[in-house]
C-alpha cells in the first residue's frame, strides 16, 4: 500500500456527544451525517490506495456500513485520533508507506488540501496543513473566544515552515498598535509515516497536549518536527465542526458550495 486514508471517529464528546452522526443538510437540503460527508471528501482525493474509518463505537460502525465504508474497529484505550491511527496500522492487508489522518470533523476539506500536504511531506515525518485566515475566519475566531468557546486551532511556524506552536487561542499575540502579522488556521488533517505513529504512542502525553487538548503537541514536546504545509482554500471558508454552533455555519458553506 502507497497512501491510505484514515478517518478516526469516537461517539464522547466533552464539546459535543455524537458529533460523527450529526445530519448536515447540504446544498438540495439532503441531509448527511458528518461521518458520511468526511467520508465523501476521502473518496475525492485522487491516487489513493484505500479509505477506512476508525472507532471503537458500534453505532459508528453500523451508520458507516450504511454507506459503504471500510471500518477498522480500533481500542476503546486510544486517546485522540492519532493515536487511533497507529492502532489501525496492524489492522490494514500490509503496511502503507504514508497514513492521512482525515478528522471526522471536517466536511469542507477541500480534496487538494490531501494531495498537497501528501506532496508537501518531503523529509519530514509529519506533515499538517496551514490555511492563512481571511478576515471572515479570523473574526470568527476572535468571536468563539470572546463567548468563552474553543473554535479552530492557529499554527505559527518557521520560515521554511517547521512548526513552532499550535493553539487554540489566537496567535500570535497582536498589540493594538502594531499592524496585524498573518494567522495561520491550522486544518486538522496529518499525514505521517508508520515509524512516526509507533513512536508518538511511546510518549505520554505532556503538559502542553494536556492543557491545550491537541494532539499533534505531543510530537513538538518530544522534540519530533512538524511540517507545516501552506495550502489555500480557493472556493470557500474551511471550517471545521467543533461546537453545536459550527453546524450552520458549515451548512451554509455546503449550500454555498453547491454540495449536496
Amino acid at each position: 500500500m502507497g497512501t491510505v486514508i484514515i478517518i478516526p471517529a469516537r461517539f464522547p464528546s466533552q464539546r459535543f456527544p455524537g458529533k460523527p452522526l450529526q445530519p448536515l443538510r447540504g446544498a438540495t437540503g439532503v441531509a448527511k451525517t458528518l461521518l458520511q460527508r468526511t467520508h465523501d471528501v476521502a473518496l475525492r482525493v485522487p491516487g489513493i490506495d484505500a479509505v477506512y474509518i476508525a472507532t471503537d463505537d458500534e453505532r459508528i460502525a453500523e451508520h458507516a456500513d450504511t454507506f459503504g465504508a471500510k471500518v477498522l474497529m480500533t481500542s476503546d484505550q486510544c486517546r485522540n485520533g492519532t493515536e487511533r491511527c497507529e492502532d489501525s496500522l496492524d489492522k490494514l492487508p500490509s503496511e502503507p508507506d504514508l497514513v492521512v489522518n482525515l478528522q471526522g470533523d471536517a466536511p469542507l476539506t477541500p480534496a487538494h488540501f490531501v494531495t498537497e500536504l501528501i506532496d508537501g511531506i518531503g523529509d519530514a515525518a509529519v506533515a499538517t496543513p496551514a490555511l492563512l485566515c481571511d478576515d471572515e475566519t479570523l473574526s470568527r475566531f476572535r468571536q468563539d473566544r470572546a463567548a468563552g468557546r474553543v473554535g479552530g486551532t492557529t499554527a505559527v511556524m518557521t520560515r521554511a515552515g517547521r512548526a513552532l506552536y499550535f493553539s487554540k487561542e489566537v496567535i500570535p499575540y497582536v498589540a493594538d498598535d502594531k499592524p496585524a502579522p498573518p494567522v495561520y488556521h491550522h486544518v486538522g488533517l496529518y499525514a505521517y509515516r508508520p515509524a512516526a505513529l509507533r513512536q508518538y504512542v511511546g510518549f505520554e502525553p505532556g503538559p502542553l497536549e494536556t492543557h491545550e487538548g491537541l494532539e499533534q503537541l505531543r510530537f513538538l514536546e518530544n522534540g519530533i518536527d512538524v511540517q507545516c504545509v501552506t495550502v489555500e482554500s480557493r472556493q470557500s471558508m474551511f471550517w471545521e465542526v467543533n461546537n453545536p454552533e459550527d453546524v450552520p455555519r458549515v451548512e451554509a458553506a455546503l449550500a454555498k458550495l453547491g454540495i449536496e
